[in-house]
């Protein structure tokens, strides 16, 4: 755990700023993430089992503890990307964090977007 009250030990090296940079725009500042880099059969797997979609797809995230009230330290969720299905890893990566986050881009008004935006702002990506 970091000293912020992060745990991304379980986020691979490259994607480590990209989590928390969505983090921050989340203004979550404790918990635990995952995020696991997976092929195209694994993912379609996945999306066929949570979300009744028989396809390959990009990010998918999965949140367990999205009101904080479980005593002990947060754990937010996991993160499945699929490279092959992905143009920007760091990208995928904010936009899967937020939904742990409890974002969603389908039903807000534009401001899990504008928090990736800003997210990828400070990465450098935009």
């Amino acid at each position: 755990m970091s000293a912020e009250g992060l745990d991304l030990t379980d986020v691979p090296d490259e994607l480590r700023s990209a989590a928390e940079a969505a983090l921050r725009a989340a203004g979550v500042d404790a918990g635990h993430v995952s995020v696991e880099l997976v092929g195209e059969d694994r993912i379609r797997e996945l999306n066929r089992a949570h979300r009744g979609l028989d396809e390959s797809t990009d990010v998918l995230s999965f949140p367990i503890d999205e009101d904080g009230s479980v005593p002990g330290p947060r754990e937010l969720g996991d993160v499945v990307i699929c490279p092959e299905q992905t143009v920007d890893l760091a990208e995928a990566t904010v936009h899967g964090v937020l939904h742990l986050c409890g974002y969603d881009h389908e039903n807000d008004d534009g401001e899990m977007l504008e928090l990736q935006d800003a997210a990828m702002t400070e990465l450098g990506d935009r």
